[in-house]
């Protein structure tokens, strides 16, 4: 008898995990042989180890408390909230592990305008992670039918969560824009640039999100871009000086 297609995606997930595992392990190897010890490089590339271990822990949760299928209940959403945050966490060690290894800029103090953009960036992913487990849950045929559903007064606690990710959402963008804009302003900066791009491709593939109802192959992009974003302002939360900014 053929597989079922979620038996394949789940190897699949857990033979890409045992791959990341050894890849961190020797990339945590690979700082320690060639930075010296409290070396920042080396400090992350730890953090990286760290995250990825809890990673396997949370995911493994998820099965041992049978947050999956068709549960509705808050602590799954909670679970995938707090799964969610240690990705992103797990996202930035990385990311810093690689910038901080052939980059020595952003040795000062960070501006307090670039680096508040990390926790609203951790708040709309987990209002997205939300809504993303509403509509797999709780799926539409059309726009005009989700609204029914989003504010029926005998809507599922996820329903009525999942609104709040189109308005935290355009607020975010709009706030990483204009932290972006005045770095800009002083300097010509790469990653200000990633970002402006990022945050208006995410905006574009939230709308074809919500106008297709959805589909998983649309929510898969739009968390590639959210994970791009979240990258792109952490490496520019680093290279950002307090002179960069009026």
């Amino acid at each position: 008898m053929a597989p079922r297609i979620e038996t394949i995606i789940e190897f699949t997930h857990r033979a890409m995990s045992g791959v990341a595992l050894a890849a961190v392990i020797a990339l945590w190897l690979w700082s320690r042989n060639n930075f010296s010890r409290g070396d920042r490089v080396r400090r992350m590339a730890l953090a990286s180890l760290v995250f990825l271990i809890t990673e396997a822990l949370l995911g493994a949760g998820l099965v041992l408390f049978n947050y999956v299928d068709k549960d509705q209940s808050v602590g799954r959403a909670f679970y995938l909230s707090l799964h969610l945050v240690n990705t992103l966490l797990l996202l930035g060690a990385l990311a810093l592990t690689a910038w901080f290894s052939r980059d020595e800029r952003g040795r000062g103090r960070r501006s307090p305008l670039v680096t508040a953009a990390l926790p609203i960036a951790i708040l709309v992913s987990v209002t997205g992670a939300i809504a993303a487990l509403g509509d797999t849950l709780f799926p539409v045929t059309s726009l005009a039918a989700g609204f029914r559903q989003d504010f029926s007064g005998a809507a599922n606690f996820l329903l009525r969560l999942r609104v709040l990710h189109p308005a935290f959402a355009i607020l975010a963008a709009v706030y990483f824009a204009a932290a972006s804009i005045l770095v800009l302003r002083s300097r010509h900066s790469r990653l200000a640039i990633c970002v402006l791009v990022l945050v208006l491709a995410q905006l574009a593939a939230g709308a074809i999100n919500v106008i297709l109802l959805a589909p998983i192959g649309m929510q898969i992009a739009h968390l590639l871009l959210a994970d791009l974003v979240w990258i792109a302002l952490v490496l520019l939360t680093v290279e950002a000086r307090p002179r960069a900014l009026p």
